[in-house]
């Protein structure tokens, strides 16, 4: 910059005559003096000739020479030809060897890592200190000769206005760790008017892709970059401002793509900033053919990143809900099947998001959009998909059972195919949730009854009455089973002790002692004693020595080994983070390359074992578990017939004494045949 700056000096040295030349200069001492001047690129564009024509890659340097050759032509006097041709030459000569705008144009790399690795570091720190001491008040015009520099200093292809074959940082990636110390240095110092270099950055991208021949970008676009991944919010204050941008560029796409990519990098290092980026500005153009498919590939790309969702909680509502449920299901919308998919998968955790983290407490706002949907006329998919989320409102949100009862008369039909599914997946909704059901569907039996009797109307009674008959079925009472056992088995032991006057005397101790058992485990048990006694005297006795044997030949051992897990442990740390970094930026690529490349025969493939697998448990499984339910129901049933219809503790006491007595018989039995049988062995013997 200076540099050029002394060219355009030399070629005002070249007039000597006249007082326009002190003239012109006391026009231009004014504005040096003034530190709020705008960036050298910018200060100079409108002084240049409107008729010339535009260079793709014109510079900063090129603006000064352009001002430098216009100043000359008004300050020169007209003198004869000759003179004119010999002040030419001379201006060319001096040109010559101080103006780097003079220089060839940059050579077009092929690819832009070339371009990054031929950049000179050190001549754009040289470029950037002139652009201090000649500027020293204002460091706008720093940052914005910085994008300029290296937008100039890095021609490589640039065709996908998205670049979304490469990583989420790139191309600032490629910088390297003293290019990227530059950037954020001069960015700190600019941190005040950040927002206006980031809209100069996107504004300049725009107006080159305005050319026939425009230049390739990447210098504006490390510069988006390095502001957002430090100040992801800027992108977010003027949302509103740049929808209006957005669409008044809505026929041109790759502006559209411009835009919505440099917005959208403030999402990859904060996931609520990007999910306002998506919802304020990808969301309202989700119908428009050719930026939809970059709108939901940058949501997928962005809920792959962040794995943690708590940090958008807060950002979404019904209000942006229920547009991507329709997108996402409805058919004949503006997307295209394979958008909807996409956009399908990536619902159940947009869904998330928007129940926020407390979802006991604002479920109820989302059930009546959820209900007024579920028609049955509805997509089958997402009829499912309604279902699923109406019973999770119900069962979370205590309040979602109010708002039904509110909404009933309002959406009798969505009720009752809503009441059809609660009867169906019966045995699998919590037990929170079918106590409480008890209430509600009561008060839907009383309002059918003042509705009168239309279709909707029976179809709702028929499935409450099969409701409420799923309530009044008991289960089985296994717990309390296996306590009564318990108890009866304590009481028939203590009742025996009772009364024969101590355990001794008692059926069970006489039983037990010409079983044998009695004298078994006394034996057992005198063994254990024996063996206890002799283990803990040996433990007393040597457990010092080899405690101390082991401490002395084992503890150096142990320590040396401790010492090199500690250096392994560093050692593999050290040549590990390069491929945990690779891991961590190449593993998302990965997964988003299997969704794209898995062949729609192995996705069809899963969805036919899905299919078996329902098929088996409506068909097979659930008939089985509906069976053995009933006869154990039919049991129950039995047992209370055999009460009279009534179960009391009275008759509950004289089945067991029944079953006891006839237990005991029959163990006295058994026990008198295997006693017979074994002399009737012996005798032979």
């Amino acid at each position: 910059m200076a540099s050029a700056n002394n060219g355009s000096v030399g070629k005002w040295e070249v007039v000597k005559k006249g007082k326009k030349h002190t003239s012109a200069g006391g026009k231009n001492q004014p504005d040096k003096k003034t530190g709020g001047r705008k960036a050298l690129s910018e200060s100079n564009l409108s002084r240049i000739d409107p008729s010339a024509p535009i260079k793709t890659t014109e510079t900063i340097y090129e603006g000064f020479e352009k001002m430098g050759k216009k100043q000359n032509k008004e300050q020169v006097p007209p003198a004869p030809e000759p003179q004119q041709k010999k002040q030419k030459d001379a201006k060319q000569q001096a040109k010559k060897p101080s103006s780097p705008s003079s220089s060839p144009k940059p050579t077009r790399y092929r690819s832009l890592e070339d371009a990054m690795r031929s950049l000179d570091v050190s001549e754009l720190k040289q470029q950037l200190e002139k652009s201090q001491s000649l500027f020293p008040e204002n460091p706008s015009v720093w940052v914005k000769d910085l994008a300029g520099y290296l937008n100039f200093k890095l021609p490589a292809p640039d065709s996908d206005p998205t670049l979304s074959t490469y990583a989420h940082d790139y191309p600032y990636c490629l910088a390297g760790k003293e290019l990227r110390a530059i950037i954020k240095n001069l960015l700190s110092k600019n941190s005040e008017t950040l927002q206006d270099f980031f809209d100069h950055c996107l504004l300049t991208m725009l107006l080159e892709q305005d050319k026939q021949t425009s230049d390739s970008l990447h210098g504006y676009r490390i510069c988006i970059q390095a502001i957002l991944q430090d100040k992801p919010k800027i992108a977010t204050l003027n949302l509103a401002d740049h929808l209006e941008l957005l669409r008044s560029n809505q026929n041109r796409p790759v502006k559209c793509l411009t835009i919505m990519w440099a917005l959208g990098q403030a999402g990859f290092y904060n996931l609520s900033h990007g999910l306002r980026v998506w919802l304020g500005i990808m969301l309202p153009v989700l119908g428009v053919k050719s930026l939809s498919s970059y709108a939901i590939a940058y949501l997928e790309r962005l809920l792959m990143l962040h794995s943690n969702l708590t940090e958008g909680f807060g950002i979404m509502g019904p209000k942006e809900l229920f547009p991507l449920l329709d997108f996402a299901y409805m058919p004949k919308n503006a997307l295209s099947t394979s958008l909807q998919e996409q956009l399908r998968r990536l619902y159940p955790r947009l869904k998330v998001l928007a129940f926020g983290a407390k979802p006991e407490s604002s479920l109820h706002t989302y059930f009546p959009s959820f209900l007024s949907r579920a028609t049955p006329n509805c997509p089958e998919p997402m009829k499912r998909e309604l279902l699923s989320s109406l019973t999770e409102c119900l069962s979370v949100d205590a309040h979602s059972l109010g708002v039904w009862r509110q909404l009933y008369t309002k959406y009798l039909t969505q009720s009752s195919l809503l009441l059809s599914h609660l009867l169906k997946c019966w045995n699998t909704l919590p037990l929170k949730l079918r106590k409480s059901l008890q209430e509600t569907i009561q008060s839907f039996r009383v309002t059918n009854e003042q509705l009168g009797d239309c279709e909707a109307v029976q179809e709702c009674n028929v499935v409450c009455s099969g409701i409420q008959m799923k309530m009044r079925r008991w289960g089985f009472p296994w717990s309390r089973l296996l306590m009564a056992m318990l108890v009866f088995a304590v009481g028939f032991v203590a009742h025996d002790v009772r009364s024969h006057g101590s355990f001794s005397a008692s059926t069970t101790s006489h039983y037990l002692q010409s079983s044998g058992v009695t004298d078994v485990s006394l034996q057992a048990w005198a063994k254990v004693i024996t063996y206890s006694q002799h283990g803990f005297s040996w433990l007393e006795e040597n457990m010092p020595y080899y405690y101390s044997m082991a401490v002395e030949r084992v503890g150096p051992v142990m320590e040396d080994g401790w010492e090199k897990t500690k250096m392994a442990a560093a050692f593999i740390a050290t040549h590990t983070s390069e491929l945990v970094e690779w891991l961590k930026e190449n593993t998302p690529r990965l997964i988003e390359w299997i969704n794209t490349n898995t062949p729609e025969g192995v996705v069809q493939f899963l969805e036919y074992v899905k299919e078996l697998l329902l098929f088996l448990h409506e068909n097979y499984i659930l008939p089985a578990l509906h069976y053995i339910l009933q006869g154990l129901q039919h049991a129950w049933q039995a047992f209370q017939d055999s009460c009279n219809g009534e179960v009391s503790l009275l008759c509950i006491q004289n089945h067991m004494v029944s079953f006891t007595n006839s237990t005991w018989i029959y163990l006295q039995d058994t026990t008198a045949s295997i006693r017979d049988w074994a002399q009737d062995l012996l005798s032979r013997a």
